[in-house]
């Protein structure tokens, strides 16, 4: 596999990055350091599916290899969809907003109440539902993030054993 480090200088620092995006002319340097940039916002997504989606549960339902992968493509379909209506409410909203800026445990629940009374009302009521719905978004908008760009870090292994730091001979 063919890999390709692209390097560019962040607050006066070089950073390297490795990737598989090898055609320099379909992937620019600036495209590739700028996606770098925003891969906070990827483990932010990994977060809320962990522990909004799925409770912090460490383990899945699920016991079979096939039920294990259709809960894994539940969770990321839902996940999906939540998303898809944090889009359309920053559309319905004034100004400009982005998805991102939405707090994603608060969608959930806003989407779930809907969902939960669906049931209950008249097809008559649903569309002044939804616009309700939508009217609520400003309220899940979030406080701005500060920048975050740490650099990776390994952190090291826990030692099962204390280490002996005299040695005895």
């Amino acid at each position: 596999m063919e890999v390709r480090m692209v390097s560019k200088k962040i607050n006066g620092k070089l950073q390297h990055v490795l990737t598989s995006m090898t055609d320099a002319m379909r992937y620019p340097v600036a495209d590739i350091a700028d996606l770098y940039a925003h891969r906070w916002e990827i483990e932010l997504s990994y977060r809320e599916q962990r522990q909004y989606m799925l409770g912090n549960r460490l383990t899945l339902r699920s016991r079979r290899p096939d039920m294990v992968q259709q809960e894994l493509w539940g969770i990321l379909l839902s996940y999906n969809l939540v998303r898809y209506q944090m889009v359309q409410m920053t559309k319905q909203m004034k100004g400009s907003y982005l998805p991102y800026q939405l707090s994603f445990n608060a969608s959930v629940g806003h989407i779930l109440r809907l969902l939960v009374g669906l049931p209950y009302s008249s097809p008559g009521a649903i569309p002044g539902q939804l616009k309700y719905f939508y009217e609520l978004a400003p309220s899940l908008v979030l406080p701005p993030r500060r920048e975050r760009k740490y650099p990776r870090a390994v952190k090291p292994r826990p030692q099962r054993y204390a280490q002996n730091k005299t040695s005895q001979c």
